[in-house]
């Protein structure tokens, strides 16, 4: 549909007013909300993220694109609210303890809800205990853990053995990601997975989405 094609041109460009206003044109045509979101504003993150990934579009493109996403978001949530109607899943999002840089786990962030996923940012500086109780309150499938610096790391594995102290391990899956780092240490300390950009980070929490 024509104007579905719009918004992701619109959004891809960053213009957030534009796609707000296509977006309620969209939903006074009628256009169910969830193709508005599927056939508009995911596809035009998809793309946005498939540039980002091969070096077509920097990180302020993307930030832009997202900040239009949103824009459009916020027509479309009383909506979906009203009609009940599911996400991907739910994510819980974080820098770890001791650590306060979170460019990175931003960007997965806004990847993230850009794919359809529901996501909780808990900001940096997350203890273990705030990761475990804030994905069982709000019954997320997957933690996400940040880290850039190497005296940090060691936290990430502390929320894993908290997961299994409180029999959640399995139930709640984890994935790591940051600069220092590893597939290999992301094995060491039992994590299921490892994301070593923002659209790689997105792959795997869907196929530990799909493993369920």
């Amino acid at each position: 549909m024509q104007i579905l094609q719009e918004i992701s041109e619109v959004l891809q460009s960053g213009n957030g007013e534009k796609v707000a206003a296509l977006t309620k044109q969209a939903i006074e045509k009628e256009i169910l909300p969830k193709d508005v979101l599927d056939k508009g504003l995911i596809a035009g993150m998809n793309i946005v993220g498939e540039k980002y990934r091969s070096h077509d579009l920097f990180l302020p493109e993307v930030l832009l694109a997202a900040k239009a996403m949103y824009a459009g978001m916020d027509i479309l949530k009383p909506l979906f609210l009203k009609d009940g109607i599911p996400t991907l899943g739910r994510v819980v999002m974080g820098t770890v303890q001791g650590d306060i840089h979170d460019i990175g786990k931003n960007l997965v962030s806004i990847m993230l809800r850009g794919a359809g996923f529901d996501v909780i940012d808990l900001g940096k500086d997350v203890s273990p205990k705030k990761f475990v109780e804030t994905a069982r309150k709000e019954k997320a499938r997957v933690i996400g853990m940040s880290a850039l610096l190497t005296t940090t790391m060691v936290v990430m594995k502390r929320v894993i053995d908290l997961l299994r102290k409180e029999g959640l391990q399995g139930k709640i899956k984890t994935i790591i990601g940051g600069a220092p780092v590893s597939a290999e240490f992301a094995e060491q300390i039992g994590a299921d997975a490892y994301g070593y950009d923002s659209m790689n980070s997105v792959d795997c929490i869907k196929r530990l989405m799909e493993k369920e």
